[in-house]
């Protein structure tokens, strides 16, 4: 190979070399930060390639999706001075590079958790101690992770550069001497629920049934007076028709009266009857 391939070999050598020591790539999920001696020059690098100017510089990259700090079990006192053991964890995520790679160190992990942990248990040692156990455990575990998130949030953001998605509370444990009377409490209480509903249902049941009785005695009532209003005005006609037949042929008439009785009083053979056959009653059965 002659001495002008070789130059033209050792230069395309010394480019690549240079490019691969100033190309770095950054990923869609990792956020970035560019350092001279340890100093920040260029901070939060979007993702794709880019290149470090002069060589010296070092890129560093963090991992900028939603992680999890398990958070260690502690023990807070309700507003009744009542112990609870409590487990927790945080939900977080890079927000500004800059100011985490500051506040942990270089962006040690475990820098965060150390950071996080007495913001939190003061958040949560707060919180628990405006509530009473019933309320934490059967009440209010949403308004208060909810409070805790925003206050924890807000600290976060400012001091370390990282946003606070949510803190939750895993688990609540009662110490077995406060077991029993926040069970009991519970108890009692949902008794009293249930006796306030019993009560309503028995005072609807008592004026459902005063009305259907009301509504019974007026429907009688009602019913009443028109067959009375009926019988009468039945009366009335029955009277109309006899007083009637009795003008234009009142011999007939009375025929008609005897007949009735007649049929009355022989309408069971078993029955006896002694009257004077000559009297009036028998005035239609006589032979002239």
């Amino acid at each position: 190979m002659n001495p002008r391939g070789m130059t033209v070999l050792v230069v395309l050598a010394l480019v690549a070399l240079l490019i691969s020591g100033t190309a770095f790539t950054i990923k869609q999920s990792e956020r970035g930060v560019l350092l001279r001696f340890g100093e920040i020059v260029r901070a939060d690098l979007q993702a794709g390639l880019h290149f470090k100017v002069p060589i010296m510089h070092e890129a560093r990259t963090f991992d900028g999706r939603v992680r999890v700090i398990e958070m260690r079990q502690e023990e807070y006192l309700t507003q009744e001075k009542k112990r609870l053991i409590v487990d927790s964890y945080v939900v977080w995520r890079i927000e500004d590079v800059s100011k985490f790679y500051t506040a942990t160190g270089g962006g040690q992990e475990s820098k965060v958790q150390q950071l996080l942990a007495p913001r939190v248990n003061e958040g949560l040692r707060n919180q628990f101690g405006e509530r009473t156990v019933y309320e934490v455990v059967a009440g209010e575990r949403e308004e208060l992770v909810l409070g805790l998130t925003k206050t924890v949030g807000e600290k976060a953001r400012e001091g370390m550069g990282i946003e606070v998605v949510e803190i939750r509370v895993k688990r609540i444990e009662l110490p077995s001497s406060v077991s029993g009377s926040v069970y009991e409490r519970m108890r009692a209480e949902r008794e009293r629920e249930a006796r306030g509903h019993r009560s309503r249902g028995n005072e609807l049941a008592e004026g459902i049934r005063a009305d259907a009785d009301r509504q019974r005695t007026v429907i009688l009532a009602t019913a009443y007076k028109q067959a009375e209003e009926l019988r009468g005005e039945g009366d009335g006609l029955s009277a109309a028709i006899y007083a009637s037949a009795y003008q234009k042929d009142a011999e007939f008439y009375n025929f008609y009266r005897s007949l009735e009785a007649y049929r009355a009083v022989f309408r069971d053979r078993r029955d006896v009857l002694v009257v004077k056959l000559d009297g009036a009653f028998f005035q239609y059965l006589k032979k002239d």
